[in-house]
């Protein structure tokens, strides 16, 4: 079976799969509602549908933040953890304490600086092995933008940006004049 399928069409449907299936949903519960002979059929199907809406909408989100998992480094992420032991550095950060989200898209490969209050920064390329994962992890930061950040991440542009930074300043050096 592992030849009937292409590797590159095969990382094509892991990197869209969350798509892919909400693609799925809307399609089924579409034809649910449209052979429903009661309202209330119509109903769950319509429901179906509005639910795979919702599916597609974060597998695109998803598929588009999702890189190839070619860079170096392994990222892991563990009850708000992020680990990230690459061949030169590392470095562990706990989301709820991060201050800073930044993307460089200056060095290649594009990396993410995760900041917490006064520790070093933790750059992470975003196609380390298990960099995906980071999207569960930053949707947990408050008033994140995941389409901004998406955006910026598949801009061929090269520059820091701000992603992320929050909003009461905890962990920054107040200003002694």
């Amino acid at each position: 079976m592992s030849g009937f399928v292409r590797p590159e069409a095969m990382a094509a449907l892991r990197r869209w799969r969350e798509a892919l299936i909400g693609l799925a949903v809307v399609l089924a519960g579409g034809f649910v509602a449209l052979a429903a002979l009661t309202v209330i059929i119509l109903g769950v199907g319509l429901a179906f549908a509005a639910i795979g809406l919702f599916l597609l909408w974060g597998g695109i989100q998803r598929g588009r933040f999702r890189q190839a998992a070619i860079g170096p480094g392994v990222v892991t992420l563990d009850e708000g953890r992020v680990t990230y032991m690459g061949p030169l550095d590392g470095g562990v950060i706990d989301i709820e304490d991060m201050a800073v989200l930044l993307l460089d898209t200056r060095s290649r490969p594009p990396v993410w600086v995760l900041r917490q209050n006064f520790e070093a920064p933790v750059h992470i390329p975003v196609n380390a092995t298990g960099a995906d994962r980071l999207f569960d992890a930053f949707l947990r930061l408050p008033g994140i933008q995941t389409g901004r950040m998406v955006r910026h991440l598949n801009r061929s542009r090269a520059d820091l940006v701000m992603i992320w930074e929050r909003e009461d300043g905890v962990g920054w050096p107040q200003a002694l004049n």
